[in-house]
């Protein structure tokens, strides 16, 4: 059994800060990438950062980069989006999801095979 946790959501002002963290962890999945993805009500879900587990590497969409930070611990064992400079149009239900195949598109949400709850941003302006 897969179990992606999520944590850290909730409500701050614009120009603030949140930092999410996600942990994968069962039937020892190895999974290449972890990937932050977030879904506005009503509208398709959108991959907002990814890192490569392997050797750190990131990726971000346009929407949040120099903004949002995504990182993992030393025992690479829990993912972290560090998210400042919060805006309003941030608000959302954001999931973390593992993608274990190697290579192709990160923002593919297809490619992703376990997936977290989500947790709940919610950015005041």
């Amino acid at each position: 059994q897969v179990q992606v946790v999520e944590s850290g959501g909730g409500s701050v002002q614009a120009g603030g800060s949140l930092r999410l963290s996600c942990v994968v962890s069962g039937n020892a999945i190895n999974p290449h990438y972890i990937g932050w993805v977030r879904q506005v009500t009503g509208k398709e879900r959108e991959a907002v950062a990814a890192i490569y587990i392997g050797d750190g590497v990131t990726r971000y969409a346009d929407s949040v980069k120099g903004r949002f930070t995504i990182s993992q611990d030393n025992a690479k064992t829990t993912v972290f989006l560090q998210m400042n400079s919060l805006k309003p149009e941030d608000t959302a239900n954001y999931y973390c999801a593992a993608r274990l195949i190697y290579g192709g598109d990160w923002r593919f949400l297809g490619d992703y095979s376990y997936w977290g709850q989500g947790t709940q941003v919610t950015v005041s302006s």
